[in-house]
């Protein structure tokens, strides 16, 4: 059996058990209330590097692109916002679980239905993807 937390910081935690979640909302949930003090992402080209902010907290990212990391976060910022809403729990690990259970949900459902689109309409569409990629060159060859 652990024994009780003791000291300053323990005593701290139980006065303030939201210390470092000072843009929530008064009810006590994410939102409405985090977008006001948010952050702008910045991009630093020079290693690659992309500072995003998920759920009021901030992440320094490396990626080939940089614009693609942006949509990511802001996609997952987006699905804990959601998550956040629709469930009592401020717990920001729970709801990264929850928010990543709702975006493998959707990767599969796509997935499938990916897998039941019938060969000839992919065919199709892979013959007018080349077609239309030989007019777009043509078209930058003579203009």
């Amino acid at each position: 059996m652990d024994a009780p937390r003791t000291g300053k910081a323990a005593q701290r935690a139980r006065r303030n058990p939201r210390t470092g979640r000072e843009n929530a909302d008064p009810d006590g949930k994410h939102g409405t209330g985090a977008t006001a003090t948010k952050q702008p992402p910045t991009k630093d080209p020079a290693n690659g590097s992309v500072r995003v902010e998920i759920f009021d907290q901030i992440y320094n990212l490396r990626g080939s692109d940089g614009d693609y990391i942006l949509k990511l976060a802001e996609y997952v910022d987006m699905k804990m916002r959601a998550v956040s809403e629709q469930t009592a729990t401020v717990d920001s690990v729970r709801l990264a679980v929850l928010a990543a259970l709702n975006i493998a949900d959707e990767y599969h459902l796509l997935k499938r239905r990916l897998a039941t689109t019938p060969p000839e309409v992919r065919q199709r569409t892979s013959k007018l993807e080349s077609a239309l990629d030989e007019v777009l060159q043509d078209g930058r060859r003579t203009g």
